[in-house]
């Protein structure tokens, strides 16, 4: 048996997110086992660092696989590939030690989430953005990221609400416009469910003074969900980058 570990992009507007599902296959877990296994002649699982939504894209989603033998070289990168649509890509696949666990193993991840401010949605990056217009308070925005930024219990900047532990660490948020385009980039430990589009909801808030910066510091304390801000559109954030030891 030898483990491999795939980074993979796609554009995850026309499918119902990462998870394998029964109701649907337009699932990206769901499409790539179908191929892979179409290729080897076995049913194959493919385990990704972790679930994005419904609309959300990734630039190094990674994912780790068992295979049986070993395959022929390019086997990922050349053949699967030519046989997955093409929004969505493999575009390294390496031999790791076995045990490797593309989520159990992962110890950080890299959002990033686009937004466009101009008055009408740019023709060209209207799926790959948060069409939000009107000028925003980035200096107000980057006030705010820093409460956020540390070690806490993150109840309120999630939907889920059976989480074993809402306990994370954001080591770093990354405010920067220009040009009518603002990007905010998020690292850390690990995410909740919708917690980097919930965090995304509230710093708009504070960047249009619908909100204190201090408010996101209080939304944290009280750990209720109905203090933070709004659930900010999936098409604007993309998964780009998973780290390992």
């Amino acid at each position: 048996m030898r483990t491999y570990k795939l980074i993979i992009a796609y554009d995850g507007t026309r499918y119902q997110g990462w998870q394998r599902q029964g109701n649907t296959d337009r699932t990206i877990q769901g499409l790539l086992e179908r191929v892979i296994g179409e290729q080897t002649g076995y049913t194959v699982e493919i385990n990704g660092s972790g679930r994005t939504d419904a609309g959300v894209h990734a630039k190094g989603q990674t994912a780790s696989i068992v295979l049986a033998g070993q395959p022929e070289d390019g086997f990922f990168t050349e053949r699967v590939n030519r046989f997955l649509p093409e929004d969505i890509r493999i575009l390294d696949a390496r031999l790791v030690k076995n045990g490797f666990h593309a989520r159990k193993s992962a110890v950080g991840k890299v959002y990033e989430y686009h937004i466009d401010t101009g008055e009408k949605p740019d023709v060209f990056t209207r799926r790959y953005c948060c069409h939000f217009p009107g000028e925003l308070d980035l200096g107000r925005m980057r006030e705010a990221a820093g409460y956020l930024t540390g070690t806490h219990e993150f109840q309120a900047y999630t939907d889920k609400r059976d989480e074993n532990s809402t306990r994370r660490t954001i080591y770093d948020i990354m405010v920067s416009g220009q040009g009518g385009r603002v990007t905010v980039v998020y690292k850390g430990s690990g995410f909740l469910y919708h917690m980097v589009r919930i965090l995304t909801g509230t710093l708009l808030e504070a960047g249009t003074h619908q909100r204190t910066a201090k408010s996101v510091r209080d939304a944290l304390r009280s750990k209720d969900r109905e203090q933070a801000g709004f659930l900010a559109p999936a098409r604007g954030l993309f998964l780009k980058e998973v780290w390992y030891r």
